[in-house]
């Protein structure tokens, strides 16, 4: 039988584990679900975050893996080998984490400065001022600038120099490796940190603001689509990365298993960010003599480099707190960051037949360059915000409703990759798997993606110009679509093989065929 190309591997099981943990595991774990929580019902809210995580998260995180793991490639690769035309829904993927990773770099140089800045609270009495405008530099209106802050240019570098590194270096011995160091590390410095903030004065009131439950919310429908939006921005689904990382592993690998092990740390590092953030809340509340639901930014960037710091100054050993906040966004962000890379490196890579230094090269150039003249400009902030949420609430909901109505409704492959998730995992998926992905996963998708389109169009976003909102947010899911139509129609090296001459089986190493005997 012939032979695959040999492709780079996990070492094991624990390996790829830490990876898909350290890749969900992000900025958004720490800055946006305490917020959503809080501003959704409360304790209530984990109602309808759990019924995602089972109902949609976990579902699409097993398809992710049963594509990767069976197809063995790439997103594109994945998708061209599944049906004919599919490469180009392969690309819009890479498309997504190519401008991800765009502005996900910057906001790791802002969380490493300010580690920096935590040792002797560089941003003084007003942390507003310090971050907006000495720090971003930031212009009073949204537009494009091409005046680089300067100041932004050495973390910048730094980031990506460290970036290339461990891209360079391979799957083993780069992104494995990093994810064995960091999420520990960044395990240990939030759980310090959390047993901080569970000492402070006012820590419980924060605590109650946070849980307790607003049960009149659970028949808001927005609540609900606030949960399965959570769920999708914090899993690392449906864009490229799961199908990626899980085509690296062995042929007889538990995938059922790994991806609810994955899933389950995720929401449980969400729930810890959450109990750290709100009783750290719950001090600031208390010291300036209001109520938690009186304050402001308890969300997104300002949470982290407004709030915190203005935190960071009123308390006891404020800068070992805020170097221990600040380093573990730098941590979480970087296992985010070096996850959404390997998707475009491994994407060229396996199209064009490139050396893996070279295509690191090639990204971490081209991205890095991008981040300076978009995101570490004086209207750098105002064009990340908006180019974070048209491709995240439009481009990756847009990506999950393509890849499950094609794969279960026009390919009907739900039950051959069914077949492959049960024959290699001790966890069997049974055809509640197939009806939630077919059915509920796309009218809760449709819905979601049909909500926000409706609210962009009508109302806009943070009051931002018209011409902006079309250039900057609804222009970049324009850009991730061209780059798909225009990567698939380049012609590679490997463009011959489609899904006519591909067959899944080739790929079974002897283990599986003794398996299979």
């Amino acid at each position: 039988m012939a032979k695959a190309t040999k492709r780079e591997n996990w070492s094991g099981q624990t390996g790829f584990l830490l990876a898909a943990i350290g890749s969900a595991v992000g900025l958004g774990n720490i800055w946006r679900f305490p917020g959503v929580a809080y501003e959704n019902g409360g304790g209530a809210f984990l109602i309808p975050y759990l019924v995602a995580l089972l109902t949609a998260g976990i579902p699409i995180l097993f398809l992710d893996y049963a594509l990767g793991h069976r197809y063995q490639g790439s997103a594109p690769t994945v998708f061209r080998r599944l049906f004919r035309g599919g490469e180009s829904l392969g690309w819009f993927q890479v498309a997504i984490s190519f401008v991800i990773m765009c502005y996900y770099g910057v906001i790791l140089a802002w969380a490493a400065s300010f580690t920096y800045f935590s040792i002797n609270e560089a941003w003084g009495e007003d942390p507003t001022a310090f971050f907006t405008g000495t720090y971003l530099e930031l212009a009073e209106q949204p537009g494009l600038s091409l005046d680089v802050v300067g100041h932004l240019l050495l973390p910048l570098l730094v980031v990506w120099l460290a970036v290339l590194f461990v891209m360079v270096l391979g799957v083993q011995n780069g992104l494995e490796k990093a994810n064995v160091i960091f999420l520990p590390l960044l395990v240990i410095l939030f759980a310090i940190l959390v047993v901080r903030a569970l000492f402070l004065d006012g820590a419980m009131e924060g605590l109650n603001a946070l849980f307790t439950p607003d049960f009149s919310q659970l028949t808001n429908t927005d609540v609900w689509l606030a949960a399965y939006s959570q769920i999708f921005f914090s899993l690392s689904i449906a864009f490229g990365i799961m199908i990626t990382y899980s085509s690296y592993l062995r042929r007889r690998s538990d995938l059922t298993t790994t991806g609810l092990v994955a899933g389950f740390a995720n929401s449980s590092f969400e729930i810890l960010a959450g109990i750290g953030v709100f009783a750290t809340l719950g001090f600031m509340a208390t010291a300036s003599g209001v109520g938690v639901q009186d304050l402001e930014g308890i969300t997104g960037p300002i949470l982290s480099f407004v709030t915190f710091p203005q935190i960071i100054s009123m308390m006891p050993g404020g800068p070992i707190f805020g170097v221990l906040f600040f380093g573990s966004l730098v941590l979480a962000g970087f296992t985010s960051m070096i996850s959404i890379a390997q998707v475009v490196v491994a994407a060229l890579q396996e199209k064009f037949e490139l050396a893996r230094a070279a295509a690191a090269a090639l990204v971490v150039g081209v991205c890095g360059t991008i981040s300076i003249l978009l995101f570490a400009t004086t209207t750098g902030l105002y064009t990340l915000d908006t180019v974070d949420k048209y491709i995240n609430e439009i481009g990756i909901i847009t990506s999950a409703i393509v890849m499950t109505l094609v794969v279960s409704w026009r390919l009907r492959k739900l039950p051959e990759l069914q077949a492959h998730l049960n024959r290699v995992s001790a966890f069997q998926v049974g055809a509640w798997w197939r009806v939630l992905l077919s059915v509920v996963v796309p009218v809760m998708l449709l819905v979601m993606v049909g909500t926000t389109g409706l609210s962009l169009i009508t109302d806009g976003y943070e009051g931002y110009p018209t011409w902006y909102l079309n250039l900057m947010g609804w222009g970049v899911v324009g850009f991730a679509i061209v780059f798909a139509i225009v990567f698939t129609l380049i012609p590679g090296r490997r463009g011959r093989e489609d899904h006519t001459t591909f067959d899944p089986e080739s790929l079974r190493d002897e283990d599986d065929l003794e398996e299979v005997r």
